[in-house]
């Protein structure tokens, strides 16, 4: 039988992005065995390989020049340091994108046409070129000219609005969360995007334009908090560790500690109220129904928690999963780690890296029964690839490399 490929491979991304939405998206490329050739500032390279400490150290315990935030969307990536802002090294970028299928940017508004490297620009020479912009506000709007952060954009877009405890409680007020989640889902949009711009040209034969936009990407995630909004006309607030339109589905406290628990349906309460031996709560008609505990979650939630508070988190815990009730602990990430299912899934990795040996990650969660993600290489360190690029992709001699990184263009 005939070895099948990567999903991606024989797809040429050229990847003129930094921090991380971005960077996620050609990750998620570069994983699906695309060839994803990121481009850097020499010198400087991707902002967050300085976003430190903590970064990575070598076999000797010395940091490296990458900060662990860059470590965690730049796998499997080729580096090539090239300095777009110099007309050689604008002709460099040019001659990659005529032989690309994929450019990926997050330059501001405009920010390339001076350049060259705008997607009219570079239409001209390819029409088969995917152009991906990200941006935090899109091409168009009142907004699009304005920078986007995604601590800004979670506060702008809604999200830090159902984000935290709820008023009167102590800590209210509005939250981010503890990682970059617009960053990360307007990446995926990103990848989905992408995925469909190249079926669809495989009818076609031409590429297209994507307008990819934080803003967008936070309102789009916000799901079911839009349409309790857009169907009642009241904006919903924040609810803590509590599910706006579910009832158990929160934190409780144990006599040690706390656990979730995520009653999804009215014959998981009842299996809920065996294992608390408070069978009087499921034949209570004020909470045999998801509707009706949800409109009497005051007079439920405190006996729930009342009676929770009695026993240790681990009794609950198994009690719970004895019945068949979604419950689990609150790990921190060390204890994810080292969690055994964690483990069985292979969700630690650790790859080759060019100047400490070994670099830690973290697998994708794609899993192909056929293909699967190939983990090729650790992200790279800056420059690493630019004479190799050059002269594989482009067919240039080891003279014309070496004008290259010691002229107007920037080196390594």
């Amino acid at each position: 039988m005939t070895q099948r490929s990567l999903p991606l491979a024989g797809i040429r991304v050229l990847d003129l992005t930094r921090v991380l939405a971005g960077p996620w998206c050609t990750q998620n490329l570069a994983d699906l065995g695309a060839d994803v050739i990121k481009i850097e500032k020499p010198g400087s390279g991707d902002d967050t390989r300085s976003w430190g400490p903590p970064y990575l150290q070598d076999a000797e315990g010395n940091d490296t020049r990458d900060a662990a935030y860059y470590l965690c969307a730049n796998r499997n990536k080729r580096s090539v340091a090239v300095d777009l802002a110099t007309p050689e090294g604008a002709r460099v970028l040019r001659e990659l994108a005529a032989v690309s299928d994929v450019l990926v940017e997050n330059f501001k508004v405009g920010g390339l046409a001076k350049y060259g490297l705008d997607y009219e620009s570079l239409k001209a020479i390819n029409p088969r070129l995917i152009y991906c912009s990200i941006t935090g506000f899109g091409q168009s709007g009142p907004y699009a000219s304005r920078p986007g952060y995604d601590f800004m954009i979670q506060g702008l877009g809604g999200l830090m609005s159902i984000t935290g405890e709820r008023d009167g409680m102590p800590g209210a007020g509005p939250q981010k969360a503890g990682v970059a989640v617009v960053d990360i889902v307007t990446g995926m949009y990103a990848s989905v995007g992408i995925l469909a711009a190249l079926q669809e040209r495989h009818q076609s034969g031409l590429g297209q334009r994507l307008d990819i936009a934080l803003l967008d990407s936070v309102v789009a995630m916000l799901a079911n908090q839009n349409m309790n909004f857009l169907t009642t006309g009241k904006a919903p607030g924040r609810s803590g560790n509590a599910h706006q339109n579910i009832v158990p589905y929160q934190v409780f406290a144990a006599s040690d500690g706390h656990l979730i628990v995520a009653v999804g349906n009215d014959t998981q309460f009842r299996a809920y109220c065996v294992a608390m031996d408070a069978m009087h709560l499921s034949s209570d008609p004020r909470f045999q129904t998801n509707q009706s505990r949800t409109i009497n979650r005051d007079v439920l939630v405190p006996q729930l928690a009342e009676i929770m508070a009695a026993r240790p988190r681990d009794y609950w815990l198994e009690r719970l999963e004895a019945v068949g009730v979604p419950c689990g602990p609150i790990n921190t990430i060390e204890q994810v780690f080292a969690d055994p299912h964690v483990q069985a899934r292979g969700l630690r990795l650790d790859l080759p890296h060019a100047a400490a040996g070994t670099a830690p990650s973290v697998a994708s969660p794609l899993r192909f029964s056929d293909t699967p993600v190939q983990y090729r290489a650790a992200p790279p360190v800056l420059g690493q690839h630019t004479d190799e690029v050059l002269q594989e992709v482009l067919g240039w001699g080891p003279e014309d490399v070496a004008g290259l990184t010691a002229g107007d263009a920037g080196g390594t």
